[in-house]
């Protein structure tokens, strides 16, 4: 069954789904570049590896508990009596502890040189919220931006704070930036909504090279019927994230 929406499908947003999208979709842009680009470059899979912590869903502890204070007021000594303390009985608690983040990614190299060309990037939900995931995003970006290799930047999430929004202030679901090493700091920013179908670009190579196609919504559709998603997606609840401020019905 194919996907009931034109463009990107909200519901694969899920966090149940997105991991698995997001690999899905490194694959497919691997396997349909690497033709393309024969013989002068490859595509390879890189990954970047953090450590982060997720406090919304760890309890660091239980307030005041297990840290008042065991002091007693003294009692009267009585030669006859002894007087025993009375225990602090531990509670267990919830420690936050470190996760190790495995984000991938997509570098086109030059075959002779090995020289990185362009970085393809999809961001994650941790890249668009505060963190340490955002922070090492931000970080590889600037220094991507501050080299001469170009940079595609992948934003199929509605959820979080864009990386990069319209300088007008217009708000829209979707993003991808195009950043040409050679015309920074201008760059393409194709910005598109739910209804709308993901809009396709030139891969930005060396000048004078003959850039290939990128089809993402081609790629998109591909992989929903690939993984049987249609199988998993129960179409008659509200999406995770939920639409907001949109109307739109499904084949409409």
């Amino acid at each position: 069954m194919a996907s009931p929406f034109p463009g990107m499908n909200p519901y694969l947003e899920n966090p149940l789904f997105w991991s698995e999208i997001h690999n899905l979709l490194i694959a497919a842009i691997f396997r349909n570049l690497n033709p393309q680009l024969r013989p002068k470059y490859k595509v390879a899979i890189e990954k970047r590896v953090y450590q982060t912590t997720d406090e919304d869903s760890l309890l660091v502890g239980i307030t005041d508990v297990a840290v008042q204070s065991t002091q007693k007021t003294p009692l009267p000594q009585l030669a006859s009596i002894a007087v025993v303390s009375p225990s602090v009985e531990a509670v267990t608690v919830d420690v936050t502890m470190p996760e190790t983040v495995k984000e991938t990614y997509l570098e086109v190299r030059d075959v002779i040189t090995q020289e990185v060309v362009t970085v393809i990037e999809i961001l994650s939900p941790k890249n668009k919220r505060a963190g340490e995931g955002r922070n090492a995003y931000v970080k590889k970006r600037l220094q991507v931006l501050g080299s001469f290799t170009n940079l595609v930047e992948i934003d199929l999430l509605r959820d979080g704070k864009p990386i990069q929004q319209v300088q007008t202030g217009v708000q829209t679901d979707y993003r991808i930036l195009v950043s040409r090493a050679s015309k920074r700091p201008k760059a393409d920013l194709y910005a598109f909504n739910l209804p709308d179908q993901i809009p396709f670009y030139s891969l930005p190579l060396r000048e004078g090279d003959l850039e290939p196609l990128l089809d993402l919504q081609t790629l998109v559709h591909e992989l929903y019927d690939e993984g049987n998603y249609d199988l998993v997606i129960n179409y008659t609840q509200e999406p995770l994230p939920p639409l907001s401020n949109i109307e739109y019905c499904l084949g409409g």
